[in-house]
């Protein structure tokens, strides 16, 4: 059975007159696993096929994943949604294909645990932010959003990151998927979040990024996170299919690869004071055989 591969990030040690208050309560040991992009059924199962590998080894307090491109590597159906809460994840969020499947909206609105970017409309179906709960009493807040360059999204998440936040109430520990095209957005989303929530992690690219740290404010932060699925072809779709596409510059039926597919993701730690992390690690696992 494969291991994961995991490279842990602390946060920075504070400076002289700058510690951090010992906090008692629930905060303390409450870790969250995220996990990127899951493409099309592969993910799902390479998902469900290495979530129990996961628990033993790092006994996760959550399990949130971006769903966005798990029905047939486009948008999410009920159906699967339900697989994945079946499986064991607390927490659905979406992105740019939120829409791509109409029997969505009505689950949307009724289902709380899965968000989609809370800098949509407020006239389209779902809510930006949830909150799960452990069953020992903690509570993690879960908020979406999407980048506004090179994506449609009806407002800046920069503004509407403020009232995500005022919806959640008390909470323990906040996580932040923003699903961006841009690396800037990005990073300046950690930078402005840093200190006021546990964890900002990007999403959208299906390629992971090697910036993964705990931000002098104590925010765990890493850029993308990558996908879950296929690495054998191009961020999950048949490679001669994309390598076609890209040679005659005409339209071409994607279909997704089921070729060596991976689990990416990352594990935080959170520190005992709320709202912050104590380490960020990237995890890197192949789907067991």
């Amino acid at each position: 059975m494969a291991e994961p591969e995991a490279a842990a990030t602390r946060a920075p040690e504070p400076k002289e007159g700058s510690e951090r208050e010992p906090t008692a309560g629930v905060s303390e040991g409450t870790s969250i696993l995220f996990v990127g992009d899951l493409v099309g059924a592969i993910g799902r199962r390479t998902l469900l096929d290495c979530l129990p590998v996961l628990r033993e080894q790092f006994d996760p307090t959550f399990v949130v994943v971006n769903g966005e491109n798990v029905a047939g590597g486009l948008g999410i159906t009920p159906k699967a949604a339900d697989q994945l809460f079946a499986g064991g994840v607390d927490a659905i969020t979406l992105g740019n294909h939120t829409y791509h499947r109409r029997e969505i909206y009505p689950y949307l609105d009724s289902e709380p645990r899965i968000v989609r970017p809370a800098n949509f409309l407020g006239i389209q179906p779902g809510r930006g932010a949830c909150v799960v709960e452990s069953a020992d009493g903690r509570r993690l807040g879960v908020v979406n959003l999407s980048g506004n360059l090179y994506l449609k999204a009806g407002r800046s998440a920069f503004t509407e990151i403020e009232v995500a936040l005022g919806e959640l109430g008390a909470v323990d520990h906040i996580l932040v998927d923003v699903h961006a095209e841009a690396t800037s957005e990005k990073v300046a989303m950690g930078w402005h979040l840093d200190g006021r929530v546990t964890a900002v992690v990007g999403t959208h690219t299906h390629v992971p990024t090697a910036d993964a740290r705990v931000l002098p404010g104590g925010t765990a932060y890493i850029t993308d996170v990558g996908m879950t699925g296929p690495r054998g072809g191009v961020i999950g779709v048949k490679r001669e299919q994309a390598i076609e596409s890209l040679l005659t510059q005409m339209p071409v039926r994607f279909e997704t690869s089921e070729e060596d597919p991976w689990l990416m993701g990352v594990l935080i730690r959170c520190a005992a004071t709320p709202r912050k992390a104590e380490s960020i690690e990237q995890i890197l696992m192949p789907r067991p055989a």
